[in-house]
């Protein structure tokens, strides 16, 4: 069942993240307006790093690794200059018939922390994202 899209973020600071999200499950939980089912949706996301440029991996360096949970402080707000959502599939089985089952991700806030360093001695980046989940009969 596990269905994978993959989109592009872009930072103001020239990173650009890898954007991953993963329907894990998708199962008919009762009725509802929407084609007469209600479905419930497990996702979960991901980002990691396509390209950093030079002068931010340079900057962290000499930096320590990010300590476990991350830190509060440190962290910059970026703006997110344009992105590709990713975009994941899948059609199940229902009391109503088949549906396709469609999940898009966008990202919604950035930040980094140049105070620390991830093992591949880049900045570390945290993004939020929200879930646009919808269903409808498969064909139409």
């Amino acid at each position: 069942m596990p269905s994978a899209g993959e989109g592009i973020i872009k930072l103001s600071d020239g990173t650009k993240l890898k954007f991953v999200i993963t329907i894990i499950d998708a199962k008919e939980v009762g009725p509802s307006p929407f084609g007469g089912v209600n479905i419930d949706v497990k996702v979960i996301g991901g980002i990691s790093t396509e390209f950093v440029p030079e002068e931010l991996t340079e900057a962290v360096k000499d930096k320590s690794l990010t300590p476990s949970p991350p830190p509060m402080e440190g962290w910059e707000l970026l703006d997110i200059v344009e992105q590709q959502p990713p975009i994941a599939e899948v059609t199940i089985g229902t009391t109503k018939g088949k549906f396709r089952v469609r999940v898009e991700a966008e990202a919604v806030m950035a930040a980094r922390n140049i105070n620390f360093k991830t093992a591949r001695n880049e900045p570390v980046y945290w993004v939020s994202w929200v879930y646009k989940i919808s269903w409808k009969p498969e064909g139409r």
